[in-house]
């Protein structure tokens, strides 16, 4: 109940509809701000987003218009670009005319032209011409007749020649396109449209009416280029290794395996056969003045054979110098007492100076390829000396590895024990590292003594059914065939560098009457053995390739990390010898001339002498390993030679083999 002294009564505002509202104070118009505060961090977020949306549009939009309004007041520009288009031409950007792209810096710089393919325009990147410019082709004939030259321009003559750096200055030409055992295609001949000293193309119908006739082109020489690869990796050894062991090309020093010039006498046969009598006559006489096996030293049984007792024998037909017979008989007794164990299986250590032999520290075991890719050397000793000591020797190893268990399919495992003469770690079957050249041999020793020993071919004839059957697959997309390895009942669709010898080595006995069908796998491994070239950005193949059997991201050969090194390995050149040799087909010369210009472009060492390198799968920094190996003179450069030269009957298979280290050693005649 209201107190009796409070009194009710009602107030009420007259106002005009037409004047503004007051409202005392109380509810005044409230600031951006708050309204701005009044949303909703989602609504705010979404308004800034917005807003800075469209400033970014503003600035592109006029950065656009700036650029055409530009273009557009600018006559001269376009005027400029319609007369490149007339010629052909678009602007290089400054600076890069003498930098020729995929050249790996500090490498290859020293490359003489004339060994090299004929000069191509630079593939260096151009300017992008804008859309708006492009004019019409034009209607007086075909595209490649329409690109003429203004022969008063002489910016525009200098940049139509071919760019050639010489060799001091450190350019090349510009292209428009542990482990075992020690560790661009240029224009045929004939005549094609060359660009004259006028600056034009010849061949063309030209304005001027000038007349001009097709420029004959000297064919590159092959064979006379890999004379020279030989001369430039020779004048490295000379001069920074020479007597030593291997040339280590980078820091311009060498090193020492065995301490016996094994890069020299790996090297003579290869010099005598190139004609490079002067590097020769040196190489003889370091042989005779300073060659000596008394020395307090271990070396490698299998290593030595094949590269100092297989050389020196090579050496001695091909010249008939008793000098080189006579160090090899030394060499050779020297290492018999490898051959002292309780099974006659060899150790893989002599200690040359002291008559002593051991296995290796960490085991009793020596690889089945060591003991049994000895034989040719050993045999040929004994044939010459009339010693029977040699191959007697090395023919019982042959005898006990024939009929021991633990074969699959005539495959063999890849190590043998000294002590007991058997197979151990019988799990794993391959033709790469450890196993290879045994394979090889069965072949080569069958041949060397006239096509008599019946069991060497059965055993190989077994191993290549042993292959098919066990190791041959096929990859996805391409359908390429390679060898894998068999590990514990699995394959493994893994193949070593080393397993192309098998290509070559199928196609010498099929040449020798073996099976028809052997030829046609020898095709397909070859074409596998050169995808492991020519699918990898070097140009050089891993020395381990793994392959896709199911499709993964369309490649065919898949290299791991630790795999992509290249040591200038022979073996692919060697087959490819063997099949062009048998076939004549030139696109084993082409593929092996690729080989040679990417040891070329990627391993060669400016002050002498070719690298190994570490990534074949980086281009712009394949990581050179500093490191020439012996067999690069005595192997690689050899077959790549004997591929490359037309004179057919130089080193024939008809009268020679080739041990696994590429010295040839006669076939033995009939009456042997």
């Amino acid at each position: 109940m209201l107190s009796p002294q409070r009194k009710d009564y009602v107030s009420l505002t007259l106002g005009d509809q037409h004047s503004s509202s007051y409202t005392n104070g109380k509810h005044r118009r409230q600031s951006c701000w708050r309204k701005w505060k009044q949303l909703s961090r989602l609504q705010r977020s979404l308004i800034l987003f917005l807003l800075a949306f469209l400033f970014i549009c503003g600035i592109l939009s006029y950065s656009n218009l700036t650029e055409q309004w530009r273009g557009l007041s600018d006559r001269s520009m376009k005027e400029d670009w319609v007369e490149m288009d007339n010629r052909g031409l678009r602007p290089i950007p400054p600076g890069l005319i003498p930098k020729l792209p995929g050249v790996a810096p500090g490498v290859i710089q020293d490359i003489p032209p004339e060994v090299l393919p004929e000069l191509q325009r630079p593939n260096i990147p151009l300017l992008p011409k804008p859309q708006a410019m492009r004019k019409p082709p034009s209607k007086r004939g075909p595209p490649a007749l329409q690109k003429r030259v203004n022969v008063t321009d002489p910016q525009l003559k200098d940049r139509e020649k071919p760019v050639i750096m010489k060799e001091d200055e450190g350019g090349t030409e510009a292209k428009t396109v542990i482990s075992w055992r020690g560790a661009m295609i240029e224009a045929e001949q004939g005549t094609e449209l060359q660009i004259t000293l006028h600056g034009k193309e010849a061949g063309t119908d030209f304005e001027e009416g000038a007349s001009l006739k097709p420029v004959t082109v000297k064919p590159v020489d092959r064979a006379e280029a890999v004379r020279e690869a030989f001369k430039h990796a020779w004048k490295g050894y000379k001069a920074f290794a020479w007597g030593h062991d291997e040339l280590k090309p980078i820091s311009r020093t060498h090193a020492e395996w065995f301490g016996l010039g094994l890069t020299l006498i790996d090297a003579l046969d290869t010099m005598w056969i190139l004609d490079l009598k002067e590097e020769f006559a040196e190489a003889r006489k370091w042989v005779e003045t300073e060659l000596s096996f008394s020395k307090n030293v271990d070396v490698n049984l299998f290593e030595s054979t094949i590269r100092i007792l297989g050389g020196l024998l090579s050496t001695y037909h091909l010249t008939g110098d008793t000098l080189f017979l006579d160090k090899a008989k030394d060499i050779g007794f020297r290492l018999m007492p490898a051959f002292k164990t309780p099974s006659k299986i060899p150790f893989s250590d002599v200690n040359i100076g002291k008559g002593t032999a051991h296995p290796p520290r960490w085991t009793t075991d020596s690889t089945v390829a060591e003991v049994t890719s000895i034989q040719l050397e050993f045999r040929e000793l004994s044939r010459l000396t009339q010693d029977p000591q040699y191959q007697k020797a090395v023919e019982e190893v042959t005898k006990q590895v024939h009929k021991l268990e633990g074969k699959h399919d005539g495959l063999v495992p890849m190590f043998i024990n000294t002590n007991s003469g058997k197979f151990t770690r019988k799990g794993a079957f391959t033709l790469g590292a450890r196993a290879d050249s045994y394979y090889e041999y069965l072949l080569k020793q069958w041949l060397q003594g006239g096509k008599k020993e019946t069991e060497l071919l059965e055993d190989y004839l077994q191993a290549i059914e042993g292959v098919k059957k066990n190791l041959l697959r096929q990859t996805s997309p391409s359908k390429l065939t390679f060898v894998g390895e068999l590990a514990n009942g699995h394959l493994n669709p893994k193949m070593d560098h080393l397993v192309c010898f098998l290509p070559g080595t199928l196609a010498l006995g099929t040449h020798n009457g073996l099976p028809d069908d052997h030829m046609d796998l020898a095709q397909q491994l070859m074409e596998t053995c050169h995808q492991m070239y020519a699918q990898m950005e070097t140009g050089l193949s891993p020395e381990i390739a793994h392959f896709n059997m199911q499709y993964q991201n369309g490649r065919d050969i898949d290299v791991k990390p630790a795999d992509r090194h290249n040591l200038l390995r022979p073996e692919t050149v060697e087959s490819l010898f063997y099949m062009y040799r048998f076939t004549k087909d030139n696109k084993y010369r082409d593929w092996g001339w690729d080989i040679l210009q990417s040891f070329n472009k990627y391993t060669r060492v400016p002050s002498g002498g070719y690298t190994s390198i570490s990534n074949v799968r980086d281009p712009s920094n394949p990581a050179p390993r500093d490191k020439m190996e012996s067999f690069f003179l005595g192997e690689t450069l050899k077959y790549l030679f004997l591929l490359f030269v037309d004179d057919t009957e130089l080193i024939s298979l008809d009268k020679y083999v080739f041990n696994t280290e590429a010295h040839p050693l006669p076939i033995w005649p009939s009456t042997s």
